[in-house]
């Protein structure tokens, strides 16, 4: 007899259907599967197996053969445990096929019945309900998470059993109701660092603004304890609050990642991932045998921060450069190329040199000039280009350092930022930043006066600046612009633009 269940496979971030086709015929007793399926999927027999029996089920003395179409496509993971057991069961016709149609199936079992949790869950249920599917069945460690998607029936039974007597009708599960994300994003913990608590740093306290109200990424040069780290870990605090369909992605990124609290299941602040300097290339950009995402995908809707930028591997700092033009993540793999959205702020710290004091009033420098050249030529100009503003940060002052703090709060700075943010969303379109406006429309809504463009002109001849390079002062001098609730760009915008694109110690034309 066959059976076939409905079940799905991830691919990025995207769900797409998978059927799971069951045939039992007469031979020697055996369990083939076929359909691309990694190893994972293929040990799902033995834990098949166990679980069948301890629920009150034996398999029966037949060849018994395992499809998971399409065939092309590969199967990664313990999710199809459950879509398995239940093909064999309906096969055994100890279930009616009917009980599986318009359902959509997935979870992974323990040897004793029960359902364990599984990536993915997220993007599974918006597959089910896009697709028109009626339910979808998920282990109950993942409830919570497909309860966030309307318009789809949502039931995560405990167990194999519980869910066998769902399906024939003797104990109906009630769907779970749909979780209420506004009342998870209101409770959710807000970033700890504030502003408030950095002293002095005037000047970068004011590019920070300017960054998060763009969008533009951040490279600051100072020595040790000048307040670098303090000042990223102090962006998310000023940065607009999500809107729903923006912690919707985020939440799915991850969803497939595996990194979601079961008890809370859902990503209501802007991410801020700080990976250390050791990361490889593919703890960073994603990838591996069976691509999964990165710190870049991690980051979305978020910051990354790089601190020591330098340290990073010189080949997983380059491939930051596609992410930062693109805001995706393409991976291709010889089976497969899978794409994960990246569209992340860049904030990245470093020192002036190897020992952290060149022009240091406190401390000499030990480093050679060749040393310096060497640590400052792992940033390739290429990249360097990318990043929108570079700012110095000096040390404090021995007298700042003893007082108490009197500048802005987060909440006062981000204000202004949200009010930066709408004004561009009305004039650039909704969700698009200063930061990602390119061609046509940076030209429109960038444009300069006669004054304004002699004044980028002489200083891109005497700086060398490359065409990105011009495109990336427009871009953050039209944010100045709309921080100083202003319809053009003016000399002060466009000047103090330019000061932050040749402010910093790592500056490159």
């Amino acid at each position: 007899m066959l059976a076939c269940v409905n079940t799905i496979a991830m691919e990025g971030v995207k769900a797409v259907p998978v059927e799971v086709e069951v045939d039992l015929s007469r031979g020697l007793p055996s369990l083939s599967m076929v359909g691309l399926a990694d190893e994972a999927v293929r040990e799902a027999k033995d834990r098949i197996r166990a679980a069948l029996k301890n629920s009150g089920y034996k398999l029966p003395t037949l060849h018994i053969t395992i499809n998971l179409a399409p065939a092309h496509l590969p199967k990664v993971g313990s999710a199809y445990d459950l879509p398995m057991a239940l093909g064999l069961l309906t096969a055994m016709e100890q279930l009616p096929r009917t009980a599986l149609s318009r359902r959509i199936f997935l979870g992974e079992l323990a040897l004793d019945g029960r359902l364990k949790p599984i990536a993915g869950s997220l993007p599974a249920a918006i597959y089910a309900r896009n697709a028109g599917y009626d339910e979808i069945i998920v282990p109950e460690g993942n409830g919570l998470e497909a309860a966030f998607v309307a318009g789809i029936r949502v039931v995560a039974p405990a167990n194999l059993l519980a869910l066998v007597r769902h399906l024939l009708g003797v104990e109906p599960l009630a769907p779970l109701p749909l979780t209420d994300w506004q009342a998870w994003v209101r409770e959710e913990k807000r970033p700890q660092r504030d502003l408030r608590e950095v002293k002095g740093q005037e000047y970068a306290r004011r590019a920070l603004e300017v960054v998060a109200a763009g969008g533009h990424n951040l490279l600051m040069s100072g020595p040790p304890g000048s307040g670098k780290t303090l000042l990223a870990q102090c962006l998310p605090s000023i940065l607009p609050p999500m809107t729903l369909d923006e912690a919707l992605d985020v939440t799915t990124i991850h969803s497939v990642a595996g990194r979601l609290d079961p008890l809370r299941p859902f990503v209501g602040v802007r991410p801020f991932r700080a990976p250390h300097h050791t990361a490889s290339q593919v703890a960073l950009i994603g990838g591996g045998g069976h691509p999964r995402p990165g710190e870049v995908s991690l980051a979305h809707r978020g910051v990354l921060f790089l601190d020591e930028i330098p340290e990073f591997g010189r080949t997983a700092l380059e491939v930051l450069r596609e992410p930062l033009e693109s805001g995706d993540v393409h991976i291709s793999r010889a089976a497969m190329s899978t794409r994960f959205p990246a569209s992340f702020q860049l904030v990245a710290a470093c020192n002036p040199c190897p020992c952290g004091y060149l022009g240091s009033p406190q401390r000499n420098c030990r480093c050679s000039s060749v040393r310096i050249e060497q640590y400052r030529s792992r940033l390739s100009g290429p990249l360097l280009d990318r990043i929108d503003l570079h700012v110095e940060v000096p040390a404090v002052p021995q007298e700042v350092l003893v007082s108490i703090p009197n500048g802005e709060s987060s909440e006062e700075v981000a204000q202004r930022v949200v009010a930066a943010r709408e004004r561009q969303f009305q004039r650039n379109g909704a969700g698009i930043s200063n930061a990602r406006l390119d061609g046509l429309a940076l030209q429109h809504h960038a444009a300069l006066a006669e004054e304004e463009r002699m004044l980028l002109l002489n200083a891109g001849q005497k700086l060398g600046f490359s065409a990105r390079s011009y495109n990336r002062i427009l871009k953050v001098a039209r944010t100045i612009a709309d921080l100083a609730l202003a319809e053009q760009i003016k000399i002060p915008h466009l000047a103090e633009a330019i000061q932050y694109r040749v402010g910093g110690l790592f500056t490159q034309g």
